[in-house]
């Protein structure tokens, strides 16, 4: 690298990888409608309070950064992973998610409870006031102006400002397809560093923790398992032996199913905020 990294603009980098692989912005980045689609159709799968596996080894990462008796600001709930943790852990929950589905979802839960309030906008237009710790995890996909973003996050957090994010590394069997059979692999095209980076230029230096995580898909056929296990090929076409040798070393036969255990990680991001009068832009 023969320049520094202090002129490389992270959240043009950011802005470039929210296109697919062919260049195209997804019609779910910009199209509101279909985004609220998705979300509607994901809460009527939801059964009651269900979250995923590995929120609770983040959630108590995060809560480390939390102090006690204080408000909280939620950036895009969804279905709740994080949310039905900090209201135990916090006075006051403030929850923004620009899908009326998922508030709809969550508000079933809190009908009663005065302390959670409720905000129907997206990140980058809600009207909010500042809280002690303001926290977001995995909701960053649709956000362009990612610098604006981290920065309102840094002017409304009074104590801490809190991101999480899983990462990498992909499913390692598309790695085997990518370098041992040549196929154009669907690697993410937007991660933590970027965020990290941004916060750098910003003047924000942040902590960043890294979490190990293991993800078990179970399947029961072979079919079933070569079907959501092919997704990520971005070849029109691909050989089925091909994906049956690259998977032959990360499946195993437990009680009938067919099991591929994933090893993953996430991103803990957080900063105490500061007062930035001066944005330098590279």
């Amino acid at each position: 690298m023969k320049r520094s990294p202090l002129h490389i603009d992270f959240e043009q980098l950011w802005k470039e990888g929210m296109h697919d692989w062919h260049g195209n912005m997804p019609e779910r980045m910009t199209n509101d409608e279909l985004e609220e689609a998705f979300w509607t159709q994901s809460m009527q799968k939801k059964s009651y309070r269900q979250t995923d596996a590995h929120a609770k080894p983040i959630y108590a990462k995060i809560r480390q950064h939390i102090p006690d008796n204080v408000t909280c600001l939620e950036i895009g709930p969804g279905w709740g992973n994080y949310t039905f943790p900090l209201r135990e852990d916090v006075k006051k929950l403030t929850l923004v998610d620009g899908s009326e589905s998922v508030l709809r979802y969550l508000q079933q839960y809190f009908m009663e409870d005065q302390a959670v309030r409720f905000v129907h906008a997206k990140w980058e237009e809600a009207q909010l006031e500042p809280h002690d710790i303001v926290v977001g995890v995995n909701c960053y996909y649709r956000i362009y102006e990612m610098n604006a973003a981290l920065l309102k996050m840094n002017k409304l957090a009074k104590k801490r400002a809190i991101i999480g994010l899983t990462t990498g590394p992909i499913q390692p069997h598309y790695v085997i397809l990518d370098q041992q059979f040549g196929y154009e692999i669907k690697y993410p095209r937007r991660d933590y560093i970027e965020i990290v980076n941004m916060l750098y230029q910003l003047g924000i230096y942040a902590d960043c923790e890294m979490l190990p995580l293991e993800r078990t898909y179970r399947y029961n056929s072979y079919e079933a398992l070569y079907e959501a296990q092919s997704k990520k090929i971005l070849n029109d076409t691909f050989r089925l032996d091909d994906l049956k040798a690259a998977l032959t070393n990360f499946i195993t036969e437990e009680n009938g199913q067919i099991v591929y255990r994933h090893k993953f990680y996430a991103a803990i991001i957080s900063w105490e905020p500061i007062n930035i009068e001066n944005v330098s832009q590279f």
